[in-house]
């Protein structure tokens, strides 16, 4: 985000605000984090208020774009130079994060996330296109390849969400603690925060100015630290429960894939890379020394050459 992006929070509460007690005001993130001239516009899907950008050339293919956990589609933000001219570049806030937020009913699944994927493509009447998922957008992307093979035309995963944890990492456990769900909506500190985003990034050096305030600003978005502890949850127990069903469905994707991996992932590790290769011989894979669970962020440069490679390819 250059300095041009950003708009003052106004002062809403100089006392506990500080110490990360309570929300934001909607009004004011949307005002700072949603960019109306940069293609930002909001839609109402399957309960949930989505917040998208449809950029780049309307004339040319479809490249969707899809973050992970406490993330937003500000990730993508240096990708979008090495795309823009060749693509029509679409992102958006997984329901639960950024923007978005929760629905009014509270409820996540596997199953709902990839509804609504279908449906923002419906609304952008996008019959198909290349998806990019990083983490859990990863794991959405995949399995949205499984659920509708004829709408993806090539699939790259960033260090994906799929094959079974044997740790998982401590912001998603944490959810599983008692009271999780009652104490971190009312307090989350910048501190946690600050802690998890270098913890993804493999050299926390190349952490860029104000991506820390980002990730804390929206993890504040009215209902999203309810939403967050719900959908680790979900995460939880879909790590407990394909154990033995992912190697059959990664198996089955029909769509050329590109997997890229940090070889400094604390998330989720490295050593997944192989089960990928075990179970869908045909992927293509780039492993990156030094570089953590989010590379599109920690080296935009190489990681989005890397991908335009594959998809022109």
């Amino acid at each position: 985000m250059s300095l041009n992006d950003t708009v003052m929070l106004p002062p809403l509460a100089q006392g506990m605000d500080r110490f990360g007690f309570g929300a934001l005001s909607l009004t004011a993130l949307k005002q700072r984090y949603a960019r109306p001239e940069r293609g930002s516009r909001f839609v109402r899907l399957d309960g949930f208020n989505v917040h998208y950008r449809d950029e780049g050339d309307r004339n040319k293919p479809v490249l969707l774009l899809i973050h992970g956990v406490v993330a937003s589609l500000h990730t993508w933000e240096a990708w979008l130079p090495a795309f823009a001219s060749d693509y029509r570049v679409i992102r958006f806030d997984v329901p639960g994060f950024g923007l978005t937020g929760p629905p009014h009913n509270g409820e996540y699944s596997a199953e709902r996330m990839l509804k609504v994927l279908d449906l923002l493509l419906d609304h952008l009447d996008v019959s198909k296109a290349s998806i990019v998922g990083n983490s859990l957008g990863g794991y959405i992307a995949w399995n949205y390849a499984l659920h509708k093979p004829e709408r993806v035309e090539k699939l790259v995963l960033i260090d994906p969400a799929g094959y079974p944890m044997a740790k998982v990492p401590w912001m998603i456990a944490s959810a599983a603690l008692p009271g999780a769900t009652l104490a971190m909506p009312l307090w989350m500190p910048r501190a946690l925060i600050a802690e998890g985003i270098r913890q993804v990034y493999g050299e926390p050096e190349r952490i860029q100015p104000g991506v820390i305030d980002r990730y804390y600003d929206l993890s504040r978005r009215p209902g999203n630290r309810l939403a967050m502890m719900k959908i680790f949850r979900l995460l939880m127990q879909v790590n407990r429960d394909e154990l033995h069903t992912t190697p059959v469905r990664v198996a089955a994707i029909q769509a050329p894939t590109l997997l890229l991996w940090g070889a400094r992932d604390r998330w989720i590790s490295p050593s997944h890379v192989a089960l990928w290769q075990r179970d869908l011989p045909s992927i293509q894979v780039q492993v990156y020394a030094g570089v953590g669970h989010i590379p599109m962020e920690e080296i935009p440069a190489q990681s989005a050459a890397d991908t335009l490679r594959f998809l022109q390819g």
